[in-house]
Parts: C-alpha cells; structure tokens; sequence
C-alpha cells in the first residue's frame, strides 16, 4: 500500500484520455487541506486532451506519450513518474490499458474508476449495455488496477436507479456526478488511517 511520510500528502499522477472532468474533480479534492494526496503529475495517451488545459490552469506538470509503442511508453512514463517521486496513479478516463509488467513495476498503487457496479459490465459502451439489458441499477466504481480488464479489488461503489426515460447520454450525465463524489470518498478511504 502508499507509504505516507510524515505529514506530506501523497504524490499522485493523474492518466487521462479525453474531457478531465474527473482530473478537474480529483485537482480540486486535491487542493483541500485535509485532503491526503497533491497531484503532481499528468499523463494522457491524447495530445487533443481537453482535460490537458487544467495542467496549465492549475500548475500541474503534463506530458503526453503516443502508446504507437506500449512498451516504450511505458517505459517513459515509469520513469517521468520516479523523477516525480509520485506514489499513487489514479486513471481517470483513461482509455488505454496498462501492462501487468507496468502495474507490477508500481507496486499496484493504481486506481481507477469505471461507470458500472463492477463486476458488471467491464470495459467500453457500459451505459449503452446496460440500457440494452433493461438494467434498473447502474452506478459507478472505483477499484484496485490489476494485470486483468476492471477486475481488481472494488474499493467504494455507487448505486443508482436508472429511470425508464433514461438514454446512454442521461445515464452517462448522472453516473458522471457521482464519479464526482466515489473517487475522492474512495481516497480518502484508502489514505484517511496513514
């Protein structure tokens, strides 16, 4: 697990791929006092990266890596991340999958959030499949990353009711909002006793 030293909060790495919406959220938790982490680091697989401008606005370090060679990358980014000294990632969006070697190298300090009640429907198009299957419940997860798709060790999840007027895009718009609450309340679960 992260080790805390002293009082320091926790430095952590956000991955992005897309808007950030969940990157703005988790700076925002970050700059709290009483919150245990301090993003320093932002990594996005995606140079078009909305979510790459809160770098900016918030003085946040970025770099973003093609992936066109995953091990490279990888490599890469491993070691712009012990230049960092950053001890915990939280993928946030981010749309490419990570090889167990990588999740290994980094002790398993790596969260992630996924927009299902995981261990349903893992992976892409949640909303869309759930909506398919006549769900009544979907929610949002936050769990451990592990060498296998959304199957690592669920640390907090959300459920909610899914209302028959609901469409992939209102149940997307509605999970969104309570990723926004899971992922810091998922942190705090997990560093609140260091």
């Amino acid at each position: 697990m992260v080790e805390l030293i002293g009082s320091n909060k926790i430095k952590t790495a956000v991955f992005i791929s897309g808007t950030g919406s969940n990157l703005k959220n988790l700076i925002k938790f970050s700059l709290l006092k009483k919150s245990p982490i301090k993003i320093s680091f932002i990594v996005s697989n995606n140079i078009k990266a909305k979510g790459l401008n809160f770098a900016k606005k918030y003085k946040i370090k970025k770099k973003t890596y093609n992936f066109k060679n995953k091990k490279l990358s990888e490599k890469l980014i491993l070691g712009d991340l012990k230049k960092n000294e950053i001890n915990l990632i939280c993928l946030a969006g981010f749309m490419k999958i990570l090889s167990a070697k990588f999740i290994k190298k980094f002790n398993g300090n790596i969260l992630n959030i996924h927009p299902s009640l995981l261990p349903k429907y893992k992976g892409l198009n949640t909303h869309e499949r759930v909506i398919e299957n006549n769900e009544r419940f979907s929610g949002c997860t936050v769990h451990y990353v592990n060498s296998s798709l959304d199957s690592g060790k669920i640390i907090l999840q959300k459920k909610i009711l899914i209302s028959k007027k609901d469409t992939p895009t209102t149940l997307k718009k509605k999970i969104l909002k309570q990723e926004h609450i899971l992922y810091p309340k998922a942190i705090n679960k997990l560093l609140a006793n260091l």
